[in-house]
């Protein structure tokens, strides 16, 4: 279990968080949405270490890991796909899976793990293994990849920042079917986003404003008030 408490972020003297408390399960897909600005993506920051919260705790299985920096929290079982991928320079796709899986550059024996059929879940031929990250993939190709990352790594809890962000709607169809796979797995997974495709998948909606909880629960119910709300 991930246990959030009272966590409070300050940036240049306001507050982007105020005394925020969440718990998830294993096993328990939550999504997270609320308004631009609402502190969605600080929070999925914060919890996955590239961010450190101005007080509070975060309790991963019943360790306190509120201290400890990104690579640390990897270690621990936390995985973050960012909103925006991150280029590595000189980087193959074949290589950024093998650190995604070994935690480092480390050549697994064929077989170990089929990076083709894990590329072929995120809509990608193998062609793609030997490709460089930072020179010859798209935008959106760099969004598939790092998913299916996320796909190789043995996580305790998957955190996804606006996932659908910058992939066509066939790519798309395709990021449902992987949520419907991850969901198998009894690890938690905390995604951010705004569709609603993706918030019906979830066990539960959480609805952020002004760095606080405004709201949460099952996530027919929350996506009905949400409906409503917009109407």
């Amino acid at each position: 279990m991930i246990c959030l408490n009272n966590l409070c972020f300050k940036a240049n003297r306001r507050a982007i968080l105020s005394e925020l408390s969440l718990r998830v399960k294993p096993g328990e897909f939550v999504v997270i949405t609320g308004p631009n600005g609402s502190g969605k993506s600080t929070l999925a920051k914060i919890v996955a270490g590239i961010e450190q919260q101005s007080s509070g705790q975060i309790i991963l299985d019943g360790e306190d890991i509120s201290e400890l920096p990104i690579t640390e929290r990897a270690k621990k079982g936390i995985a973050f796909s960012f909103q925006q991928p991150v280029h590595f320079k000189g980087l193959t796709v074949r290589d950024l899976l093998q650190i995604a899986v070994t935690g480092q550059e480390t050549f697994l024996d064929p077989g170990v793990i089929d990076f083709a059929s894990l590329l072929a879940e995120v809509g990608l031929d193998e062609s793609y293994l030997d490709r460089e990250i930072d020179k010859s993939l798209s935008g959106g190709e760099l969004k598939r990849v790092e998913i299916a990352s996320a796909l190789a790594r043995p996580a305790k809890l998957l955190i996804f920042d606006e996932p659908e962000a910058g992939i066509d709607i066939w790519s798309f169809d395709r990021l449902v079917k992987v949520f419907q796979k991850l969901r198998k797995r009894n690890c938690a997974i905390i995604v951010i986003s705004h569709q609603k495709r993706l918030m019906a998948q979830a066990d539960r909606i959480v609805v952020l404003k002004d760095g606080q909880i405004a709201k949460s629960g099952p996530a027919t119910k929350m996506l009905e008030e949400l409906e409503e709300e917009q109407a």
